[in-house]
């Protein structure tokens, strides 16, 4: 069974004009943002009340503070093995995407850490975690940010998915 999702427009005209409003702001921002994909990102928070906006900007953040600075060369300058590596003649593109690889493999298991919400070896009386949303002035909005894992892949800047980390 194929299910038939109506189009940005078609779903816009089924919201009252604040919600409506609402909803093409979200996606122009997520736009702003450059999401791939800015009307489903703002169609899901409206529809679902999952905090996408705050979801994709702590994923945006992580690519642009640990994953991707490993895109470029002069990132090895500063890590005494890279050098080492290709003064012992190792391809420094090669030794760009190791770092690159580990950058990511720690971001999947950091966000995988941050979704599990506790420790699976903790006892039941040790604390746990949540990453919760907050407003403009770091008050909680109640909304749980999670799933993270799952959107990591479509967030990263470069569009492709992480298909170039590799390459």
């Amino acid at each position: 069974m194929v299910i038939s999702w109506p189009t940005w427009g078609e779903w816009l005209a089924t919201l009252p004009p604040d919600v409506r409003d609402s909803a093409v702001s979200l996606a122009k921002r997520f736009k702003e943002l450059g999401a791939q994909d800015p009307e489903e990102w703002a169609r899901s928070e409206i529809s679902e009340n999952i905090p996408q906006l705050a979801r994709f900007m702590v994923l945006r953040a992580l690519w642009r503070e640990a994953i991707s600075p490993w895109m470029d060369a002069s990132a090895l300058s500063d890590v005494a093995a890279a050098q080492r590596l290709i003064d012992a003649g190792a391809d420094p593109h090669d030794v760009l995407l190791v770092a690159r690889a580990g950058a990511y493999e720690a971001v999947v298991a950091a966000v995988c850490v941050l979704d599990e919400g506790g420790d699976p070896n903790a006892r039941e009386s040790d604390p746990g975690w949540h990453l919760v949303e907050t407003d403009a002035e770091c008050n909680p909005t109640g909304r749980e940010i999670g799933g993270l894992h799952e959107s990591l892949g479509e967030t990263d800047p470069s569009g492709n998915e992480d298909a170039d980390l590799w390459e």
